[in-house]
């Protein structure tokens, strides 16, 4: 059984862009039934310095999201200690092109609350990423992404950080992401492609 995860219903037309605070619900019974198509979702993807797991989250996610026809949904990705305005690192760059994924104009960017305020979920690459998180004021729309991905299983455990790893790293980081969003897109199908 799906243990209910706290999701907020954004009220508001499809936008793109942060915006204001949004209408709570829960993933087993929204509230007025499904998500409407023509109203925006946004998860956040955090890891630490928005380079790699993050960066190729995001990536793998805008993919995933136009095979499946999704417009309603948007992605972005932040890092807890990120320096403003870098690029993704070079193997996640090298890696994400050969499975088809473009990062070459990911930028990387600090959390913020104005994020954390845009963001319907924030999927955390860490157990470590959770707690702070939560310690600036996610609360429950924060969940770690292996957790969600498997339906709250408390084996999950948090994505490798391959940053400075060999390019095998990355590779093995990109192919844990895609299954992770994989899952955690068909425990928001309900909701969000009903």
């Amino acid at each position: 059984m799906m243990k209910d995860f706290p999701l907020r219903r954004p009220s508001r037309p499809f936008a793109g862009e942060p915006g204001t605070a949004q209408l709570r619900g829960t993933m087993t019974q929204p509230p007025g039934g499904a998500h409407p198509p023509t109203a925006t979702f946004n998860i956040l993807f955090v890891c630490t310095g928005n380079t790699c797991r993050s960066a190729m989250a995001e990536g793998i996610a805008r993919r995933e999201l136009e095979e499946r026809g999704w417009r309603h949904v948007r992605v972005a990705s932040a890092g807890l200690a990120a320096r403003e305005g870098d690029g993704a690192a070079g193997n996640a760059l090298a890696v994400a092109q050969r499975h088809g994924v473009g990062l070459e104009s990911h930028r990387t960017q600090s959390l913020s609350p104005g994020l954390l305020e845009w963001a319907d979920l924030v999927l955390a690459m860490s157990p470590g990423h959770l707690d702070a998180l939560r310690g600036q004021g996610a609360g429950d729309k924060a969940a770690l992404l292996g957790a969600f991905a498997s339906g709250d299983d408390p084996r999950a455990r948090g994505v490798r950080d391959p940053f400075g790893g060999p390019l095998q790293a990355y590779e093995n980081t990109y192919a844990e992401l895609r299954r992770l969003i994989g899952g955690a897109l068909d425990r928001l199908a309900p909701i969000l492609h009903p």
